[in-house]
């Protein structure tokens, strides 16, 4: 494995990735900003690692699968992504600004929200949802596609007639992006999460691709084309 495998990584607001040496890194696998990889981590392809304003931290041996977003952000206050040993989490997994203890399991398509708190070995299954500011106990199992809020934690059902309320209690807008408004008046209150993003997300215009000289390391030790195995060759050319 040559160095220039490990990942997109991109500076943000000044700060740039750091990876484990031990750590593995898919080629199309996103860092960007705060974002600290620990020993034995794996991020694997097509991941999004963005820490925004805040960080991001990987523990040892955790696990990040395919499509998987992790973000920070400091636009309510600094919430960080903080990943402990031995988590997994699955492909197409959301992480915001939450926190995720030793042993958990955030399986495929599973979203924690903002301010968040998983306890340790606790499961979240397939598609399942834990709302902002919920805190989940240690070795808690939250059932695929359920609503987990508040703490302690109660569990709702997608079409549980008290679902909208319970949401309206969490506070999301503000929770996450700092915005107070009327939960009725819903073209104001996404007017101005939106207005927040873009804010937000305006910082990444100054973002830099840092050069280490890993690709042209890289570069230096391939073999020259013509001097290549034939094994090595795009199929178009083994003639």
């Amino acid at each position: 494995m040559t160095a220039d495998t490990q990942g997109i990584r991109i500076r943000h607001r000044g700060r740039e990735p750091r990876v484990h040496p031990t750590a593995y890194v898919a080629p199309t696998a996103t860092l960007v900003g705060d974002v600290r990889v620990g020993p034995r981590a794996r991020v694997m392809y097509g991941a999004v690692l963005d820490a925004e304003g805040s960080r991001i931290e990987l523990g040892e041996a955790a696990v990040v699968c395919e499509n998987a977003v992790l973000r920070g952000s400091a636009v309510a206050g600094d919430q960080p992504v903080l990943v402990d040993d031995h988590v997994f989490v699955g492909p197409h997994a959301t992480l915001l600004g939450c926190e995720i203890g030793r042993c958990t399991y955030v399986a495929t398509a599973a979203t924690v929200l903002q301010s968040a708190r998983l306890g340790a070995g606790s499961v979240v299954a397939v598609g399942a949802l834990v709302h902002a500011r919920t805190v989940v106990p240690d070795e808690y199992f939250v059932p695929p596609h359920t609503v987990a809020l508040d703490a302690p934690v109660r569990l709702l059902a997608p079409g549980d007639p008290g679902l909208a309320e319970a949401v309206r209690r969490v506070g999301f807008a503000q929770a996450a992006f700092g915005v107070d408004a009327e939960w009725t008046d819903r073209i104001s209150r996404y007017e101005r999460v939106a207005e927040v993003r873009a804010a937000e997300f305006g910082a990444h215009a100054d973002d830099e691709i840092p050069d280490h000289g890993q690709r042209r390391a890289a570069s230096a030790t391939r073999a020259p084309y013509r001097d290549r195995p034939y094994r090595d060759r795009p199929y178009r050319d083994r003639t």
